[in-house]
C-alpha cells in the first residue's frame, strides 16, 4: 500500500530532477566563459556553449558521422536565424562559427585581429612550427621561401613530366588489376608525386610506410585531444612520432651528403628549407624543417587524391559534362605541334572547361571544412562580439552550399561557371583565402588536371557500389574507398 502511494510521486520528481540537473549542467560553460565578460556578454552571437568539456562535439559528430553533415549548422540557423555568426564550443574551446562569404573573408583577411587558432590535436600532430602554428611574420617568410619551388611557373613546368609519367603508368596498371580501391591507389599516386617534389624520393619502401602512417595522423588531426589508447588522437601521436623519425633520417642523410659535397642536379623542397636564412643569417632548425615538410606532405597528397576521385565520379555520373570535358582534351591534342611529347604548362592552362570541372568538384566536396583562427583582441563582426581568446571557425561548407550564390548547390554542375561567372569575394574558398591561401594550390590543381586529361581520353571508371554511403570525417569519401574497376576506352 505504501509503495503504491509513493510511486506516482517519485515519477514526476524524477522528471523534475532530470530537467533541473540538465539546466544546471547547461549553465556550467556559460558560467566559465561568459561570466568574466561582464556586460559584454550581452553582445555575444546567438548560440549555446553545450555541455562541460565536450561542448557541442556530440551534435557535430552526430551530423558528420551520419548522412547529413549540414544538419549541424542548419539547426543553428533554424533556432537562432540566419545571422552568419554563432557561438558554440568545439574541440575543447569556446568558439564562434562564421558561415557567410563576408564574415569568412573578414576573418581570413584581418591578421591584426585574428591569429592562428588550430585545436591542440591539430597543432601537436601537424607541428607547432609548421604554417598553422607560427607567427604572422614567420608565416610570410616561409610562404616566400616555398612559393616558387611549389607553385612557381618554372617549378610547375619541371613537375609536369614527372606527374604525367606516373599518371600514365598508374592508369595502365590499374586497368589490368580488376576490382580495387580507387581512392586508396590515388592517394598512393599523389603521395609518390609529392615525395619526389619535396624529398626527391622514389623509394617504394619509404613511401608505402609513410603513406600508411599518414592515414592514422589524419584521423587524429580533427579529433578531441584525448591521449588514451583507443582514441584517434593517441594513434595520431604515435603516427607523428614515426613520421618525424623518418623525416629526421632524411634530413640527416641530406646533411651528410652535403658535407661530402654530394649534390643532386635539381634542388627539391628539402634543399630549399635547409638553405634559407633570415637577415641575421639564421637557418631553420631541424624541428622547423620537419614540421613544414610534414605539413606539406600531408596536405599535398590528401587533397589531390580526394579531388581526383570525386571529379572522376562526378564526370562518370554526368555523361554530358564528361563529353564536354573530353572534347576539350581532344582539341588540345589536335593543336599539339608534331613531335611534341607530353603535356606542357601552356596546354594545362588552356583547359578552361576542365578548370570549371575542378572548381565545381572543390566546391561540392569542400575538402577543407574550416580554418581555425583565434581573436587577438575583442572583435566586432556583424554587430556581434568575438571575445579575445575565443576560437573562430570559418565554415566553408555553408559558403559553398549557399543556394543564393550557387542555385541547386549540391548538384555537380560545371556549367554554372560558364561565361566568366565569378562568385563574390569570400564565396569560393576551397584553398582558404587571403594570406592564408594554401601554398600548394596550383600544384594540386595541376595534378588533378593532368590525371583527368589522360582519364578522359583513354579510360572510364565503373564503381562497384555506386550507392555506397559517404563518410565526412576527416574528409568526404565513400565508405568503400571507391571500390571500382578501371577500363580502357581506346585501344
Amino acid at each position: 500500500m505504501g509503495e503504491m502511494g509513493w510511486s506516482p510521486l517519485w515519477f514526476p520528481l524524477a522528471i523534475l530532477g532530470f530537467y533541473v540537473l540538465k539546466w544546471v549542467v547547461r549553465r556550467i560553460n556559460p558560467l566559465i566563459y561568459e561570466s568574466t565578460l561582464g556586460e559584454k556578454k550581452h553582445y555575444l552571437p546567438p548560440g549555446d556553449l553545450g555541455l562541460p568539456f565536450i561542448g557541442n562535439m556530440r551534435p557535430f559528430l552526430k551530423a558528420f558521422k551520419g548522412s547529413d553533415p549540414d544538419s549541424f549548422t542548419r539547426s543553428l540557423i533554424t533556432k537562432y536565424g540566419n545571422t552568419g555568426v554563432y557561438k558554440t564550443h568545439l574541440f575543447g574551446n569556446p568558439s564562434v562559427l562564421v558561415t557567410t562569404p563576408d564574415t569568412c573573408r573578414r576573418v581570413l583577411a584581418d591578421d591584426e585581429s585574428f591569429g592562428p587558432g588550430w585545436p591542440k590535436s591539430t597543432m601537436e600532430l601537424i607541428g607547432k612550427k609548421s604554417f598553422i602554428g607560427i607567427s604572422f611574420e614567420e608565416h610570410k617568410r616561409l610562404r616566400r621561401l616555398t612559393a616558387a619551388p611549389v607553385n612557381g611557373h618554372e617549378a610547375l613546368s619541371v613537375y609536369i613530366e614527372y606527374i604525367e609519367e606516373n599518371v600514365i603508368s598508374a592508369l595502365e596498371k590499374w586497368s589490368k588489376m580488376g576490382e580495387f580501391e580507387f581512392l586508396t591507389h590515388l592517394r598512393k599516386l599523389t603521395f609518390r608525386i609529392i615525395m619526389y617534389i619535396f624529398l626527391s624520393s622514389e623509394s617504394e619502401h619509404i613511401m608505402e610506410a609513410m603513406e600508411r602512417v599518414y592515414t592514422d595522423l589524419n584521423y587524429g588531426v580533427r579529433a578531441m585531444a584525448i591521449n588514451l589508447p583507443g582514441f584517434a588522437y593517441h594513434k595520431g601521436l604515435k603516427a607523428r612520432k614515426k613520421l618525424v623519425a623518418i623525416l629526421q633520417s632524411a634530413v640527416d642523410e641530406r646533411r651528410n651528403k652535403r658535407m661530402q659535397n654530394i649534390t643532386s642536379k635539381r634542388k627539391d623542397m628539402l634543399d630549399n628549407l635547409m638553405d634559407v636564412e633570415d637577415e641575421n643569417g639564421r637557418h631553420l632548425d631541424d624541428e622547423e624543417i620537419i614540421d613544414v615538410l610534414l605539413m606539406y606532405l600531408n596536405a599535398g597528397h590528401e587533397s589531390s587524391g580526394h579531388t581526383i576521385m570525386w571529379a572522376t565520379i562526378f564526370l562518370q555520373e554526368n555523361p554530358e559534362y564528361l563529353q564536354k570535358a573530353k572534347e576539350e582534351q581532344e582539341r588540345i591534342l589536335k593543336k599539339r605541334p608534331a613531335g611534341q611529347k607530353g603535356l606542357t604548362l601552356k596546354e594545362t592552362r588552356e583547359m578552361e572547361y576542365l578548370s570549371q570541372v575542378v572548381d565545381e568538384t572543390l566546391r561540392v566536396i569542400t575538402f577543407s571544412l574550416t580554418v581555425f583562427r583565434e581573436a587577438k583582441t575583442d572583435v566586432n563582426v556583424n554587430g556581434y562580439l568575438i571575445p579575445k581568446g575565443w576560437k573562430v571557425l570559418t565554415w566553408f561548407r555553408n559558403v559553398h552550399l549557399d543556394p543564393e550564390i550557387y542555385p541547386n548547390p549540391k548538384k555537380f554542375n560545371p556549367d554554372r561557371w560558364d561565361d566568366g561567372f565569378t562568385p563574390k569575394a569570400g564565396a569560393f574558398l576551397p584553398f582558404g583565402g587571403g594570406r592564408h591561401l594554401c601554398p600548394g594550390n596550383d600544384l594540386a590543381k595541376l595534378e588533378v588536371s593532368i590525371f583527368l586529361h589522360h582519364f578522359l581520353l583513354n579510360y572510364r571508371v565503373e564503381r562497384s557500389n555506386p550507392k555506397c554511403p559517404v563518410m565526412y570525417l576527416p574528409h568526404n569519401r565513400p565508405k568503400d574507398n571507391c571500390l571500382a574497376i578501371v577500363r580502357k576506352t581506346k585501344w
